[in-house]
């Protein structure tokens, strides 16, 4: 039996707040039927199973990334685009840790040509158009931003950076400094 008001959708976003909660490793559907104080056995009739909700987690993360992240950009060029946009993926990280966390969840290759990290994926090049970077340049660009952002934040949220100077915030300034400087001087083949 299908219990009343309970959707995948629902159950998706309750899933996304419960891994901003206690972290996405921890998210499953039975710690979800504790939410909702129903039986395991009535979410199956929306969710096959936990990984399911979790690659529904990670598409919906991806989603709202992709949206903050476009945004942001609208009208950006430069580093003005390289900052708005590695800083969508820094204050996500701070306001939805296992959203953020999600969003870098493993997908199936169909899934993930189907998800809006094919979005993130082509605003990144777009701001590396700014750049003028051709390939296979551009595709080591993608690389390094996704190293820095995804490497920054992780330890930054790990508590890192919290007990040394200078603050975190400033770092996070001078290594944005330093990775225009890069991709304005990228090294030739």
């Amino acid at each position: 039996m299908v219990r009343a008001g309970l959707t995948p959708e629902l159950l998706t976003r309750a899933g996304a707040e419960l891994a901003d909660e206690v972290g996405f490793d921890r998210v499953t559907v039975s710690e979800l039927a504790r939410r909702f104080d129903v039986k395991v056995a009535s979410l199956y009739s929306h969710l096959r199973n936990s990984e399911e909700l979790r690659t529904r987690i990670a598409l919906l993360a991806l989603e709202e990334l992709a949206d903050r992240a476009a945004d942001a950009l609208a009208g950006r060029a430069g580093k003005d685009a390289l900052t708005a946009f590695a800083d969508v993926y820094r204050d996500y990280a701070r306001s939805h840790p296992g959203r953020y966390a999600a969003a870098r969840y493993r997908l199936d290759p169909e899934t993930a040509a189907r998800s809006a990290g094919v979005r993130l994926a082509q605003m990144t090049r777009a701001v590396l158009r700014g750049y003028d970077l051709t390939e296979p340049d551009q595709t080591h660009a993608v690389r390094l931003l996704g190293s820095v952002f995804h490497g920054y934040v992780d330890l930054e949220l790990a508590g890192g950076f919290s007990h040394s100077s200078p603050g975190s915030e400033e770092s996070w300034t001078r290594i944005l400094d330093a990775l225009d400087a890069t991709l304005r001087n990228w090294p030739p083949s």
